[in-house]
């Protein structure tokens, strides 16, 4: 199974929208794992990792986040793949 790692940054409202608890929710149906944090800048940085399939499913959710989210930047960086890492967290 090919996997694929990214480093997302989202920016717009998207901090005191639950936008990090939705994207841990996100990743878990999707059998994701990596991290998500708010950024100082009033973004959101998350790391994910999975299957192809699931990671471009996560990508395009980050792109319009939760109900009261307002997303109007998404910059994608793949990486390498993380090998042991099981979870997806919230990082503060």
């Amino acid at each position: 199974m090919d996997k694929r790692r990214i480093k997302v940054t989202v920016r717009g409202l998207v901090q005191g929208v639950s936008f990090r608890a939705a994207a841990r929710g996100q990743a878990k149906a999707l059998g994701v794992t990596g991290w998500v944090r708010n950024q100082p800048d009033g973004s959101v940085l998350l790391e994910a990792q999975g299957p192809v399939v699931s990671v471009e499913r996560m990508l395009a959710w980050c792109r319009v986040g939760p109900p009261v989210a307002e997303v109007s930047g998404v910059d994608v960086q793949d990486l390498p793949v993380l090998d042991g890492e099981g979870d997806f967290a919230i990082r503060h």
